[in-house]
């Protein structure tokens, strides 16, 4: 999930009839005007914002069937991707996917305001494995935190490391030849947040009866399939602290024979990976790319 301010996906949510159903069910379940407090959101990944993400993909995965006659047998959802996949294979229905998002963002904003509240992830690409390898090898030595929250593509990383040696992690990237892309507030998927997790399980998710999914659904962080109910609790749960391993979701798609991938949601970085566009037709529903043809200007 990248930043996915009113101001890129709100033209749609008004617009796309899909949308409105969505957003009107998750507003009854919140108990509250879902769109006006995403409207009033400041942060990249407010509560509001994650429940707008999670409304806006289901929304075009129902516009996908309904409109392009798309219906999959198989599905993933990386990162947070997972919470609107868990709905779409019917692990748990969508009121309690709304419900859990909120509370899991909720706990997530309290956990950080005490625990590694100087930590961020940060995104690089092309970079060389082992020049990389040999600068976190001498962060250890120095005892510097850092750890890996996901491996996106071939030398593209996501690194939680504290706020502190951002500027020296970026020039350090920038000498081996690479790129620093995004920072998140607050950090993802890294092993420290153990913790995190067991408040996930014990204060949110034993609330919830999850299923094993109806449709074949592959893990974010093996590209496993996820076969049964204990199954789906533990890929909910491991988005805490495992990294996502996006290129060994690839290699699960196209074992199971996958050949093209429709992309539903706000995404604007997996359908764009190497490693996904040398493996598959990628068609790609997005929110800004809906709005544009839904649009009519008065005459």
């Amino acid at each position: 999930m990248g930043p996915s301010s009113f101001a890129a996906v709100g033209r749609f949510m008004v617009l796309d009839p899909h949308a409105r159903s969505r957003l009107e069910q998750a507003s009854d379940v919140l108990g509250y005007d879902l769109l006006q407090r995403f409207y009033d959101a400041e942060e990249d990944y407010s509560v509001y914002t994650q429940l707008a993400f999670v409304v806006n993909s289901l929304a075009l995965a129902d516009r996908a069937e309904q409109s392009l006659g798309e219906r999959p047998e198989i599905c993933a959802g990386p990162s947070f991707g997972q919470k609107a996949a868990a709905a779409y294979v019917g692990a748990l229905s969508f009121p309690d996917v709304i419900r859990m998002t909120a509370q899991l963002a909720e706990l997530e904003l309290d956990y950080f305001r005490t625990e590694y509240t100087d930590v961020v992830t940060h995104t690089v690409t092309r970079v060389p494995g082992d020049a990389l390898a040999e600068y976190l090898a001498t962060l250890t030595d120095r005892g510097e935190f850092h750890d890996l929250s996901g491996r996106l593509d071939d030398g593209m990383l996501m690194l939680s490391v504290r706020e502190g040696l951002l500027d020296e992690l970026k020039a350090a990237v920038g000498a081996m030849g690479g790129y620093s892309m995004y920072t998140m507030r607050p950090p993802v998927h890294a092993r420290a947040f153990g913790r995190l997790r067991l408040r996930a399980e014990l204060e949110v998710l034993d609330r919830y009866d999850v299923r094993a999914p109806r449709q074949t659904l592959l893990s974010d962080t093996d590209g496993s399939v996820v076969r049964t109910a204990e199954d789906m609790r533990a890929m909910l749960l491991d988005t805490f602290d495992r990294p996502v391993q996006w290129p060994a979701v690839v290699d699960g798609l196209l074992g199971l024979g996958v050949n093209r991938l429709v992309f539903a949601g706000p995404d604007n970085l997996f359908r764009r990976l190497g490693v996904t566009t040398r493996a598959f037709e990628v068609i790609a529903l997005d929110p800004k790319g809906v709005a544009r043809e839904l649009f009519v200007p008065a005459s």
